[in-house]
């Protein structure tokens, strides 16, 4: 002991030298300490997501749920995998052993999608960087100043559900760490199409008709390629509609040689889905988005990277 503070009485310099590197390294690696609610004590994850509008539990499970199990569960490091089969949505999350590289492991995950056989009806599997069943750090309320009394109007709701989910959404999912942001609330835009049944009696055509051209005529397919000398163009076809009238003027059948429009057995209005959930702040109707990090990703950075985006 005395031949140490014989030590840093001779040599004060460097140990001025020394407490300051030590300082130095303490304060760069507190900037860099990640900080949470909870300490992260989950196994990295991975979460499929599909969907099939109308069918029941039992389908989902058949159609979507068990083939992507089979198909991710041969991933490598794969630890666990487990699903939920809800109405209309297969959620299978997929757990991988600890120091997995995530990049590579999301890469070998899109493989084994892209060469899996779903229903055509069904949407295109979604993978998603965080569990679905996990809290999101930031919920925002969208909601227009104007109206804090009197309440939103339809058209209000419908506006603020286009602005989150075609210009907010994709901003802020945008930012370094988030996941995904999941809107809610509002009014979601759809084509309601109601049929008269009485008219489709008197034609002989069936609603399952009107359904299955409806899903033919509004599709954009791939036409293949065009190869001319050493160029190569990809051919698509767009057949999409873009408005109300193009439904209405779309073509379901033919009885004695003439065409019957969706027009002459239906009314097409523009309308929006049923809602699941209201979202109310301060008692005034809005829209809500849930904001999810990555798993590895500093919830207060996060957070404050969303806060500057929004002050921008």
């Amino acid at each position: 002991m005395r031949r140490l503070i014989e030590i840093a009485t001779e040599r004060r310099v460097t140990i001025i030298m020394m407490m300051t590197a030590i300082v130095l390294f303490g304060m760069v690696s507190l900037s860099r300490l990640n900080l949470n609610l909870l300490p992260d004590i989950s196994y990295p994850t991975l979460t499929v997501r599909a969907e099939l509008t109308g069918a029941a539990p039992v389908e989902i499970e058949n159609l979507l749920t068990k083939p992507i199990e089979e198909a991710v569960g041969v991933v490598r490091n794969v630890r666990l995998v487990r699903s939920v089969s809800r109405s209309g949505q297969a959620d299978v999350t997929i757990e991988f052993l600890w120091g997995t590289d995530m990049d590579l492991a999301g890469i070998d995950v899109r493989e084994k999608l892209d060469v899996l056989f779903l229903p055509l009806e069904a949407s295109r599997p979604l993978l998603l960087r965080f569990d679905p069943s996990s809290e999101p750090i930031v919920r925002l309320g969208l909601l227009y100043k104007n109206d804090a009394v009197s309440g939103s109007s339809e058209a209000q709701l419908k506006a603020l559900r286009r602005l989150a989910e075609d210009r907010v959404k994709a901003e802020l999912e945008a930012e370094e760490g988030t996941a995904a942001v999941k809107v809610s609330g509002g009014l979601e835009d759809e084509i309601q199409i109601r049929v008269d049944q009485q008219k489709l009696s008197q034609l002989g055509i069936s609603i399952g008709q009107i359904a299955e051209r409806i899903r033919a005529e509004n599709v954009n397919l791939s036409g293949g390629r065009l190869e001319e000398g050493n160029q190569r163009f990809l051919v698509r076809t767009l057949n999409e509609f873009q408005n109300i009238d193009e439904f209405r003027d779309a073509i379901i059948a033919y009885v004695a040689d003439q065409p019957v429009y969706l027009r002459d057995v239906a009314t097409v209005e523009q309308g929006y889905k049923d809602r699941e959930a209201i979202t109310r702040v301060k008692g005034q109707e809005s829209v809500e988005l849930a904001i999810y990090k990555e798993g590895d990703a500093n919830t207060v950075q996060v957070a404050k990277r969303i806060e500057g985006r929004l002050n921008a």
